[in-house]
């Protein structure tokens, strides 16, 4: 499930016009790793609110970022509850974990072009490193680094609303992967935020990103450690629209039960 939600981020790839409109972005995702595989996913983002639903197994997973609210909520389509996570208070306490004074980042253009969906996408090169402990402030210290090639899409329909979205929640500090898998790896769950705000700050929303996700540490734990954190994904846009969302979609279903975490 951890992994999963963090598919879910991704595949929510994150100024071009001025006007305002819902965005609806459907996507394939295929990963290498624990957990990974091949997922159907749909982003719905209507202001300050986003919403994933991956389908794996006639199961829809999905995860509502309420981020005026600073509230996540995770749910799937077996049961009727949803975990409810306070962000403000979530994102205070992994910062203890993550250095970021020592982050790196950089997102370069390449020079080359790629039809996606019918549009031409520019191609860059990401990468993100992001030190951290494992297991609290005092534990294992590793280092997290992303990279691959990205393809971004200047004036897709929906880009200011995109872009708009993803400003605002690394601004308050988001993360967005599940806040069970961020507490123990919390270098990873910063990282791909700070992705998000490198290709925010692109100007366009990314058709294809290709990403591979590393860990790196000393001893024999660390090493452990960077063989099960390992992973690679693929993400292709098939369609992007806009469009009036209705707003009960980014709330849980009527009648779930609430989970309120830690």
């Amino acid at each position: 499930m951890q992994r999963l939600v963090i598919l879910a981020a991704i595949v929510g790839f994150g100024l071009a016009a001025p006007a305002t409109a819902d965005v609806t972005v459907k996507q394939t995702t295929t990963g290498k790793g624990i957990g990974a595989g091949t997922y159907q996913g749909t982003t719905y983002i209507k202001g300050m609110k986003m919403r994933t639903d991956l389908t794996l197994d006639n199961t829809v997973r999905s995860t509502i970022f309420d981020v005026e609210n600073q509230k996540m909520y995770i749910f799937d389509s077996k049961k009727k509850e949803a975990d409810v996570w306070d962000m403000a208070a979530f994102g205070s306490e992994i910062g203890k974990s993550v250095d970021s004074s020592q982050m790196h980042a950089s997102l370069k253009p390449n020079g080359q072009t790629k039809q996606i969906a019918g549009k031409t996408a520019n191609g860059y090169d990401l990468e993100v490193s992001m030190p951290a402990t494992m297991g609290g402030a005092n534990g294992m210290k590793m280092l997290v680094t992303l990279t691959g090639p990205t393809w971004i899409v200047k004036g897709a329909p929906g880009t200011a609303d995109y872009i708009r979205f993803y400003k605002a929640a690394v601004e308050k500090g988001w993360i967005f992967s599940d806040p069970r898998a961020a507490k123990s790896q919390p270098g990873q769950a910063k990282a791909m935020a700070e992705m998000f705000n490198q290709l925010a700050l692109a100007g366009g929303i990314p058709y294809e990103q290709n990403m591979e996700i590393k860990m790196s540490g000393d001893g024999p734990m660390a090493a452990m450690m960077a063989k099960m954190g390992g992973m690679t994904m693929t993400s292709t846009v098939q369609t992007v629209e806009t469009g009036d969302i209705a707003a009960d979609l980014f709330e849980p279903p009527a009648g779930y039960k609430l989970n309120q975490k830690k």
